[in-house]
């Protein structure tokens, strides 16, 4: 089997076992693969711009929160159905990136994470001013009725696993295919090289600028995603925080490998939930083992794999 053959069985072989999970896993581990899945395309966003091209952002809580204010707002103000509003979600997230990224690409290195920062702090306290419309801190539900999509109640825990599962291989698929495309290829060189990049003729803002602007979508599919499945939008999703999360399980995963958000994220997920079942000290528990990661495994746990095993691991 040639090198492109096994990269494709790999990641379609973990779609096939997560569908295949919906049906033996017990209730309690298949509500939180759902929302594993969810936060895994989140931190997928996020790797296109950290782990591919190597900017580091500080403000991604502000596209997840763009996507769920949008859907979620369209529901619960303008009357919408789910599919226009998840619409208008990706349309908020895409123009709430493109915006910021032509502000921050001005900057490079430290400057950039202070400005995306800066804007997703903005992001978060122009949600609780306007707490007549958002309910601020308190967030509001969506109700079981607002959240049937195409006659399919996303509410039902089953339907809400195959929605996740349909948003995570899209965002999956979508990204291998995206690193393994031309484009792609420029990011990466960007990443290790920008000026011998310049040097060979290539626009690197309109690539940075192209990136940003996908990763800032995927965040706000993501978010409008998760509002609309687990019926709820809250301003701690767009406090910084979520701007942490993403960029620990890509650390965690394998930060430029395309597996890396999901294995990060699962880990993450689980170590919290397992420790906290033990100890209110769980964070620690956390702490301990990012530190341990850190110092075992600096790639990630798929980087790793890649270094060890597997070199050409996308």
């Amino acid at each position: 089997m040639s090198g492109g053959a096994r990269v494709i069985a790999l990641h379609g072989g973990l779609i096939a076992l997560l569908f295949v999970l919906q049906f033996v896993l017990p209730a309690y581990h298949h509500g939180n693969l759902a929302r594993i899945m969810v936060l895994a395309s989140y931190a997928v966003g996020y790797n296109i711009l950290f782990g591919y091209t190597g900017l580091l952002s500080l403000g991604h809580a502000l596209f997840f929160a763009a996507g769920m204010y949008g859907m979620g707002l369209g529901i619960q103000h303008l009357g919408l159905t789910p599919a226009p509003a998840l619409v208008l979600g990706l349309v908020a997230g895409a123009v709430v990136s493109g915006g910021l990224a032509l502000l921050a690409l001005r900057t490079t290195g430290v400057a950039f994470m202070i400005v995306t920062l800066m804007f997703a702090q903005v992001g978060y306290l122009t949600i609780l001013y306007f707490g007549e419309y958002t309910r601020g801190d308190e967030g509001f539900v969506i109700q079981q009725a607002q959240r049937v999509l195409w006659g399919i109640d996303l509410s039902d825990p089953g339907n809400r696993y195959f929605a996740a599962l349909i948003l995570f291989g899209s965002c999956l698929m979508l990204s291998l295919w995206l690193v393994r495309a031309p484009f792609g290829k420029v990011l990466v060189a960007i990443r290790e090289n920008e000026e011998r990049v310049r040097m060979l003729g290539y626009d690197i803002f309109a690539h940075k600028l192209a990136a940003m602007v996908i990763s800032g979508t995927i965040a706000a599919a993501a978010g409008a995603s998760y509002g609309l499945l687990f019926g709820y939008a809250g301003a701690s999703f767009a406090s910084v925080q979520y701007s942490i999360f993403p960029l620990l399980w890509v650390l965690l995963g394998g930060a430029g490998t395309v597996l890396g958000p999901f294995i990060g994220t699962l880990f993450m997920f689980y170590l919290i939930d397992l420790s906290s079942g033990v100890t209110t000290a769980y964070m620690l528990i956390a702490g301990v083992a990012l530190v341990l990661l850190t110092l075992f495994a600096p790639q990630g746990l798929m980087g790793e794999l890649r270094r060890r095993v597997w070199r050409g691991l996308p």
